[in-house]
């Protein structure tokens, strides 16, 4: 790895090689949903939390201040108003993002979907740019097609993460498979760092706070949950919580007594 990725590397990595990320990419998808309306104050709250880093699209990271934490700025969008909403397209480019100021940069693939060979081929070109660029690439792996009837599924998401591996992003964010001996499979048949995705919004807090500590004891490196940080009661107070299984191994009780939960 080039010294300008490893330097980038760790605004978002901490020394444990863990990290905590706020994705806030949202708005392209599905708009400006509750939580993310007022992008500077949700910003705020998730500093104040000590989050290590915020991924957001290049015109919300031109606008907003993200103090000490790293940002990752996404190159893949599409919305949910398209007909085909599996085909994310490449919307900004590397060199862009590293005008912005980005300390990493994310692209989304969608393996499985009608148009995974457009959206791997797109990954494959990133990746060479980032490793000429000096710039981190966190892959966003998710199982999604036809012919993948569980996105839960330990095979389909370890093949989606080591997709992202082999062709040389150096973090990948997939699904968590539900148990840690599955999720430990996954981790371990990936060479590079795994975070796990937070996905629709969680019924409790206990089920985001009991799925990382599960995913740490698996081997994860982290996290990248964005709906069930940013549009809950407290984001400052969760993102303490988060923080606080993935930097000091914390278990669930003491990150809800972090929350005031109990």
């Amino acid at each position: 790895m080039n010294e300008g990725k490893i330097r980038r590397l760790r605004r978002i990595m901490q020394k444990d090689n863990r990290t905590v990320i706020v994705p806030m990419d949202h708005g392209v998808t599905v708009g400006p949903i509750q939580g993310i309306a007022n992008m500077q104050q949700i910003t705020d709250k998730l500093l104040k939390g000590k989050v290590d880093a915020i991924l957001v699209h290049k015109g919300i990271a031109r606008h907003i201040d993200v103090g000490n934490a790293g940002l990752i700025v996404m190159l893949s969008g599409m919305s949910n108003l398209s007909p085909n909403i599996n085909a994310k397209v490449q919307v900004c480019s590397v060199q862009e993002a590293i005008r912005i100021g980005a300390d990493a940069v994310s692209v989304h693939v969608n393996v499985g979907a009608q148009d995974e060979d457009r959206m791997l081929q797109n990954l494959g070109k990133v990746s060479d740019e980032c490793d000429i660029l000096g710039i981190p690439l966190l892959a966003m792996m998710y199982p999604r097609g036809p012919k993948i009837p569980n996105e839960q599924a330990p095979d389909v998401i370890a093949h989606a993460a080591r997709i992202g591996a082999e062709l040389g992003a150096d973090i990948i964010k997939t699904n968590y498979t539900g148990s840690i001996d599955t999720f430990k499979a996954v981790v371990e048949s990936c060479p590079v760092p795994v975070v796990i995705a937070g996905g629709p919004k969680c019924k409790s807090l206990d089920e985001v706070l009991q799925t990382t500590f599960d995913s740490m004891k698996a081997g994860a490196a982290g996290l990248s949950i964005g709906r069930n940080v940013f549009q809950c009661d407290s984001p400052t107070q969760i993102a303490k919580a988060l923080s606080a299984i993935v930097h000091e191994n914390a278990t669930v009780e003491q990150a809800l007594k972090i929350l005031g939960s109990r």
